[in-house]
C-alpha cells in the first residue's frame, strides 16, 4: 500500500502530519508525493479561520478526484486534523467523498482509521482525551534537513473572543523538558542545525505541570546540546514575557535575536473586548525591555483590523502604534467571524469593505517601514542559511531576521556553490519592502 498525505495551516499542524507519517511508515506503508501513485490519502486541515475552512474543503476534493480511475487509484480519502476534530460526524455526512476522520486528539490512530476504512467502514475517530507527541513517537520531518519544528505544548488556555483554537485544540498542556530535549537531541544526530519551538503560546510553556513558566529553562537546557546551531521561538504571548526569559535570549549564543509575540490591536478597549489580558502600556514597556536588553532584536507581530465594534478612532490608534514601534515584521489580518466564538454574537459587526480598506491602510504603512529598515541593513553582514535555488541557480535563504515561511529572503547575487543547508556569510547590497539582495563574504 502507498499513502499520501497534504498537510495545511500553520507548523503546529504540520509537526501532527510528521507524527502521522512516522506512524504509517512503521506499518510498512509507502510514503508518496503524487497523489496519482496513493491508494491512501491524507488531508491534514486547518479550521482557523473561514479562508482555511474553505481551502481545507476544496482540498478534500481536490484529492477525491484521485479516487476516479482514469486519474489514479486511491481506494479511501481521510480527512485528519482541525476541520474533522470540530465538525466530526456532520463533516463525513456533508462529504460522501471522504471515508474517515481523525481529529485532532487522534493522531496516534491513523493507521487503525486506515485498517477500518479499508475494509469499507466510513469512522470518526477524535480520540479519547487529551494527547501530545512524545520523543518516543516515529516522525518524518518535511522541512529542508537543516530545520525542524518542535512543538513544545499543545492546546491553549487564553480565551480570546475570536478564536475558536480552544474548542478544538482543548486545554493547554506541556512536554516535559527531558522529553523535549531528548527529541532536539534525536534532531541534532539526524543534521539539524535550527530548533523552531512552537505552541499556540510558547510564553506560557511549563505553568500547568511545573506551576510557573518554565521556557527560560527549557531555553538553557536546549542551548547545552552541541550540534544545534540556531534556536528560534515563535508564538510568544506577551503575558508570560518574564524579565528571566529576556536574559536568556540576550545571553545565550544559539537563541537568534528574534521574538515573534502576537498582539492583535494597540487599543486597550477593543484588547478588552477581544478577552487579551494586554493592555497598550503593558505591551510597550515589554517592547522596551526587548529592545534595550537584546541587542540587535528582531520582532515580529501580528495585528487584526475590523475586530467587531472597532471604530475609526481605535483604528487610527493601531496605526499610530505600528509607526511608532517600527516592527521587523508585521502580519495583518482582517477579523473572521467564527461560529461558536464570543465575537460571534457581538453587536457593530465590521463590514467587509472596511476591513479591506483598513488592512490595505496598514499594510501600506508597515511595507515603508520594512523598506526602511531594510534599506538599513546594506553594507552589514550577516550569517544566512541557504534554503533554495531561483531558477537561473542564485542561491537563497535567511538569517537570523526571518523565520521560514512568514518572513522575506536574502538573495545570494553571484554565488554558484552554495548548498541547501550551509550557513554562508552575506554582504547587504540592498534592501526592499520585502527582500533583501547580497554577496557572498568569503572567510
Amino acid at each position: 500500500m502507498k499513502a499520501g498525505f497534504v498537510s495545511l495551516g500553520c507548523s503546529k499542524n504540520l509537526v501532527d502530519t510528521e507524527v502521522m507519517l512516522g506512524l504509517i511508515k512503521e506499518r510498512s506503508i509507502e510514503l508518496v508525493n503524487d497523489p496519482a501513485d496513493a491508494d491512501i490519502l491524507i488531508v491534514n486541515t486547518c479550521a482557523f479561520i473561514q479562508s482555511a475552512k474553505e481551502e481545507s474543503i476544496n482540498t478534500i476534493l481536490d484529492m477525491a478526484e484521485y479516487k476516479n480511475q482514469d486519474k489514479g487509484h486511491c481506494k479511501t480519502l481521510i480527512i485528519a486534523g482541525c476541520l474533522g476534530q470540530r465538525y466530526g460526524q456532520e463533516l463525513l455526512d456533508e462529504l460522501p467523498e471522504a471515508d474517515g476522520i481523525i481529529g485532532t486528539e487522534a493522531w496516534n490512530r491513523v493507521t487503525e482509521v486506515i485498517d477500518e476504512t479499508l475494509k469499507g467502514n466510513r469512522v470518526v475517530i477524535k480520540g479519547d482525551g487529551p494527547a501530545i507527541y512524545d520523543a518516543s513517537i516515529p516522525r518524518i520531518p518535511t522541512t529542508p534537513k537543516h530545520t525542524a519544528y518542535v512543538k513544545i505544548a499543545e492546546g491553549c488556555n487564553n480565551q480570546c473572543a475570536f478564536c475558536a483554537i480552544p474548542l478544538i485544540r482543548g486545554k493547554f498542556r506541556s512536554r516535559k523538558i527531558e522529553d523535549i530535549v531528548a527529541e532536539v537531541n534525536g534532531l541534532a544526530a539526524q543534521g539539524v542545525r535550527e530548533i523552531v519551538l512552537i505552541a499556540q503560546d510558547t510564553t506560557q510553556y511549563g505553568r500547568d505541570l511545573y506551576g510557573e513558566p518554565r521556557l527560560a529553562e527549557l531555553l538553557r537546557e536546549l542551548c547545552k546540546i552541541e550540534d544545534v546551531k540556531w534556536i528560534r521561538t515563535l508564538y510568544s504571548y506577551p503575558r508570560f514575557f518574564t524579565d528571566e526569559l529576556i536574559e536568556v535570549i540576550a545571553s545565550e549564543e544559539k537563541i537568534v535575536k528574534y521574538v515573534d509575540i502576537p498582539l492583535q490591536h494597540a487599543s486597550n478597549a477593543v484588547l478588552r473586548n477581544m478577552r487579551r489580558p494586554d493592555t497598550k502600556e503593558k505591551i510597550t514597556e515589554l517592547l522596551q525591555k526587548l529592545r534595550q536588553r537584546i541587542p540587535g532584536v528582531v520582532v515580529r507581530s501580528t495585528f487584526i483590523v475590523g475586530f467587531p465594534g472597532e471604530t475609526p478612532e481605535q483604528f487610527d490608534e493601531l496605526k499610530e502604534f505600528i509607526k511608532e514601534q517600527r516592527f521587523e515584521h508585521v502580519g495583518i489580518f482582517t477579523y473572521s467571524l467564527e461560529e461558536d466564538t464570543p465575537a460571534a454574537t457581538m453587536d457593530n459587526q465590521i463590514d467587509e469593505a472596511v476591513m479591506q480598506d483598513r488592512y490595505h491602510e496598514l499594510k501600506a504603512i508597515q511595507s515603508l517601514i520594512s523598506q526602511e529598515i531594510n534599506e538599513s541593513l546594506e553594507g552589514q553582514v550577516l550569517e544566512v542559511v541557504v534554503e533554495g535555488h531561483t531558477d537561473d541557480g542564485m542561491p537563497f535563504g535567511r538569517s537570523y531576521r526571518q523565520a521560514d515561511d512568514v518572513d522575506d529572503l536574502v538573495y545570494i547575487e553571484g554565488d554558484t556553490q552554495s548548498q541547501v543547508g550551509e550557513m554562508v556569510k552575506v554582504r547587504i547590497l540592498q534592501g526592499f519592502t520585502e527582500d533583501l539582495v547580497g554577496e557572498l563574504v568569503e572567510d
